[in-house]
Parts: C-alpha cells; structure tokens; sequence
C-alpha cells in the first residue's frame, strides 16, 4: 500500500521534525510504543518527556524503555496540561494518541480541555518546523466530544504561525482514527 497508514504517517512526520540531540514529548505515554519511537528518534544526547495519567500507562512504558536499555526518558504520572511545568526548553515534536489505553479502563480518556492546553503550551516551546501530531481515536464514549473540541480549537489557530493537517481514510467504517498535524511555520507573540 503506498497510502501510510495513521501510525506509519504519524511516525514520518516527526521524523522530519525531530534530530538528534534534541526535546521531544509524548503527551500520552500509553503502553510506550510513542515514546521509545521519540527516543530513538532524539537519541542519547537527546530527551524525551512523557505524560500519562494512568499508573498502568507509565509502568509499561518504563517496562518498554528498560527492554530497550532507553535512558533518555523521563516518564511522569501526570496529565498532559502539566507540560510546561516540566519542560521550559525548545521542542521538536510532540505525539499524543487521544481516547483511552489499549486493554485497559476504556472509561478513562483523554479530554478536549485538557489536550487543548497542552497543545497551547507545546505551542509555545515548539521550534519553528517543529511539529504537534494528534493521533485522534474518537469512537469511544466522549472521543467525538474531545474531536470537535481540537478541531475547533486548531482550526481557529493562525495560519501565519501554524499550518494545521487533517490526514484521514474517509472510506472507513467504524470511526477510524485521523491525525491532525500542527507544524510551526513563525514564532508566537508573548
């Protein structure tokens, strides 16, 4: 297939965002598939921060990373809208897979409010070119709430500080899951 499917996709953009030596976020650290891709991806002189809510989330991701022998990640129990309480320095990408953890309390998902924050403050840090990927899982209870929430609030973005990507099959049944890409094209006003 030469379409990429929404992970393969997710995972080229960050790849022409993201070199060695430099920040990167996982804003939903998951089973730590994202964040081991990241990484490797910023390499030992970079680093990487993960968020996750859940114990679950962040015990498997840093299982992940020791199989791994990854050492340049930090892993944090601790909602998304906190990033810029742990990270103040330039980013280069940020990943988040909204909805709920795979095989574990589907009742417990991430939330337009919250990602909406996140996303303004990784704003703030991202370097220009940087790029924000949402990975948008919204066939869950709340998910198409939190999805017309991020899309209203990205699609009111500046379009001279920040391109916005919807990348989507739109012949999909059951509520298939769609990137939405953020690139930095000029720095924000303070």
């Amino acid at each position: 297939m030469k379409l990429q499917r929404v992970i393969q996709y997710a995972q080229s953009l960050l790849m022409q965002s993201i070199e060695k030596g430099e920040i990167a976020v996982d804003g939903t650290a998951g089973n730590g598939h994202d964040t081991l891709f990241l990484a490797q991806l910023v390499g030992v002189a970079g680093h990487v921060y993960a968020f996750d809510i859940q114990q679950q989330a962040v015990e498997a991701t840093l299982e992940r990373l020791a199989e791994h022998s990854v050492t340049n990640a930090t892993v944090l129990l601790e909602g998304h809208e906190n990033v810029a309480k742990h990270v103040q320095q330039e980013i280069a990408g940020a990943i988040f897979n909204l909805g709920y953890l795979p095989g574990a309390d589907h009742t417990i998902v991430t939330k337009g409010n919250t990602t909406i924050v996140a996303i303004e403050q990784l704003l703030q840090l991202l370097k220009v070119g940087g790029i924000i990927v949402l990975v948008i899982y919204h066939g869950h209870e709340g998910g198409k709430k939190e999805r017309d929430e991020v899309l209203h609030f990205v699609s009111s973005l500046p379009q001279k500080h920040v391109h916005v990507l919807r990348y989507e099959f739109i012949n999909q049944k059951n509520d298939p899951p769609f990137i939405v890409a953020l690139e930095k094209v000029k720095h924000f006003p303070r």
